[in-house]
């Protein structure tokens, strides 16, 4: 138990020193704060969800102590919070029967998590920035405009609409960029435990991740109140829009994974599909189509489960 608590209280001293590197401003300190989930995930895979809780209050108070309120809440929100919570899940499992396998949380509704803690995650820091969804898009929109003015041939209508395109997707920008952080980490946490042998559930094929099918009225629902409400209800709308189109483009990758097994060639299109929508970042609304229409109408089901017989899944399945 002491083992566990040093191996806890360790992880969260690393994960608070990534955090920490933000006030150095070294070039570094960028990919650093978004690899600072990755120590508190480790622990909570390959021990417990308890030590990852541990991890995660124990950076919390550091930052808290030497940086003030401000890093403090920003790490809960965007950090320690959805790393503990993800880590919970997915070591939740239930055994339906006595003596029967375990069931353990689907990976679909972890990545859905991902998507609804992105979302609350940069609602929550909202209030540390301005009392209105009014006065933070005003502060948004004059740090936009300080940084174009620093630029040489600034000024004129284009920057102004380049300011306020920005201020436009920058909220949902950045719920997408929490999310996608924290289910990477998760990723890399959980095969740095399961490499180590501490990895505490049996690897998932991912090829076959999926949510339920009223997430899509949800995403629905959420698109109509992005473009009906006002303030902070439609700046919430607007989040988990972002957040829930980008969980259904990891569910149409995970369908390409699914349904190029077996077929030659397969690597190059796997390839091609993830840099293409990692270098552009629009193949990832078509990933998204392709998500949602596997949710509809189980695009999976038309095609052979697992490849030709006898053959294993392809190692970047694993």
């Amino acid at each position: 138990m002491i083992m566990n608590w040093l191996i806890a209280l360790g992880a969260g001293a690393a994960s608070a020193l990534m955090v920490a590197t933000v006030a150095t401003g070294s070039p570094l300190a960028l990919p650093l704060f978004y690899l600072a989930p990755l120590p508190v995930l480790i622990v909570g895979l390959g021990w417990t969800h308890v030590s990852a809780l541990i991890a995660a209050s124990a950076a919390a108070v550091a930052i808290g102590v030497f940086f003030g309120v401000e890093l403090l809440l920003a790490y809960v929100a965007g950090v320690g919070l959805p790393a503990y919570v993800l880590s919970y899940l997915a070591l939740m499992a239930r055994e339906p029967e006595p003596g029967a396998p375990l069931e353990w949380f689907p990976v679909g509704r972890v990545v859905l998590a991902a998507a609804i803690l992105g979302c609350l995650a940069v609602a929550a820091l909202i209030p540390l920035v301005a009392g209105s969804v009014e006065g933070y898009q005003a502060a948004l929109r004059t740090l936009f405009q300080e940084m174009f003015e620093k630029s040489p041939g600034a000024g004129g209508p284009d920057v102004e609409r380049m300011v306020d395109l920005l201020v436009l997707v920058m909220p949902p920008a950045a719920a997408v960029v929490t999310m996608v952080t924290q289910i990477g980490n998760l990723w890399l946490a959980a095969h740095i435990s399961r490499l180590s042998g501490r990895l505490m559930r049996p690897w998932p094929d991912l090829a076959t991740i999926s949510v339920p099918r009223p997430v899509a009225v949800l995403l629905v629902g959420t698109f109509i109140a992005t473009n009906l409400a006002g303030g902070f209800i439609g700046l919430l709308a607007q989040l988990l829009t972002s957040t829930l189109v980008m969980a259904f483009a990891f569910i149409g990758l995970a369908t390409i994974h699914w349904i190029t097994r077996g077929a030659a060639g397969r690597a190059l299109v796997i390839a091609t599909v993830w840099i293409a929508a990692l270098a552009l970042g629009w193949p990832f609304a078509l990933l998204a189509l392709l998500g949602l229409a596997e949710t509809l109408f189980g695009v999976r089901q038309r095609f052979r489960k697992g490849g030709p017989p006898g053959r294993p899944p392809a190692a970047n399945d694993v």
